[in-house]
């Protein structure tokens, strides 16, 4: 049986209606695509996965030892989360998802990564505000442990640092902002954080003024449409060594 459209998940939400589809793409020789819309913005495909993936890799490879706790901020079609599950010096992975039917599209196996993620018992999905959590003077991302700190916090929900899905999040992208979210990391932590836009000179800046050591990787992948290579960017931050580890 072939189809060429199929609208699998419609919910209304406080940000506006957010669907799951999966179409053939003729364009492709029918290749299956998953997509997440907001309204009438494209959220996520499944075309387009490889700096999401690299998001969890260049991260956790950036730190050091083993037996890592990850946080991963924006569940989406879960590439991130499960590139970070790929490595076996995770030990636990927090996936904060604001939306409540991103995390049933995928307990309910309607994507084709949820079965991996919901069989994984190193990982939790938890439906909460990311940014709330990070802005809080809870020092942790874990509501049962206000004390648990992380190694790493991978982030992947606004478009860029200057593009939000929600103006609201701004508070975060300010210097009081990033600090609150490193003391949530141990000495040493990793935050990444996933940007559609060439890298910032700005932002670069006031990750500096947080974090000890900063850097950019600019992530190329193919783009069948364009018949070219695009670009997104990761950032990645380390935190000041001063930083009380409380492992």
């Amino acid at each position: 049986m072939t189809f060429d459209f199929e609208e699998l998940g419609y919910e209304k939400t406080p940000l506006g209606e957010i669907s799951l589809r999966r179409r053939a793409e003729p364009r492709l020789g029918g290749k299956i695509i998953y997509e997440v819309k907001l309204g009438d913005e494209f959220l996520m495909s499944s075309l387009f996965t490889e700096s999401e993936i690299q998001l969890a890799k260049l991260g956790i490879a950036a730190l050091e030892g083993d037996a890592f706790d990850i946080v991963v901020g924006g569940l989406g079609l879960g590439y991130t989360a499960v590139a970070a599950l790929e490595s076996s010096s995770v030990r636990s992975l927090r996936v904060i998802e604001v939306m409540q039917p991103v995390i049933d599209w995928h307990q309910n196996g309607l994507v084709p990564l949820g079965e991996t993620l919901a069989s994984d018992p190193r990982c939790t999905l938890l439906q909460a505000d990311f940014f709330e959590l990070a802005l809080s003077s809870n020092k942790s991302f874990n509501p049962e442990d206000s004390n648990q700190r992380f190694h790493a916090i991978l982030l992947d929900i606004d478009h860029s640092p200057d593009y939000l899905l929600n103006p609201g999040n701004s508070s975060f992208y300010t210097e009081a902002g990033l600090q609150s979210l490193a003391d949530k990391l141990h000495s040493g932590g990793i935050f990444g954080l996933w940007s559609n836009d060439p890298p910032d000179d700005a932002f670069m800046q006031l990750l500096g003024r947080v974090f000890q050591t900063t850097e950019s990787h600019v992530v190329y992948f193919p783009n069948p449409y364009l018949g070219k290579e695009s670009s997104c960017t990761v950032y990645l931050a380390r935190t000041k060594s001063n930083i009380k580890d409380e492992q």
